[in-house]
């Protein structure tokens, strides 16, 4: 529990997480270096929606750079929390 701006909030404070780095892989999947010192495995398929429409195109998928610790596309005009990310994604275990 903790107080914040004179709210009482019942889980602790997260801190703001960023994205370090990204590599693009097959089939839509992300390998994702947070700040937090993990690497981890995020799939495309997770974003649904009309903004993410445009993903389904291979060559604007893999068109991602990373703006400020947040992956964006088309000229910053689509973007996905780093948090987002984060939460839906899957520990990496390099193989050796």
């Amino acid at each position: 529990m903790h107080i914040s701006n004179g709210f009482v909030y019942g889980e602790d404070p997260q801190k703001e997480i960023k994205i370090d780095s990204m590599k693009i892989l097959p089939d839509r999947i992300m390998l994702l270096t947070f700040s937090n010192g993990e690497t981890r495995l995020f799939d495309a398929e997770e974003l649904n929606g009309e903004v993410f429409e445009s993903l389904k195109d291979t060559h604007v998928f893999e068109d991602a750079v990373l703006d400020h610790g947040v992956v964006t596309w088309k000229d910053g005009e689509i973007d996905c929390a780093p948090e987002y990310m984060y939460k839906k994604s899957y520990e990496y275990q390099p193989l050796g």
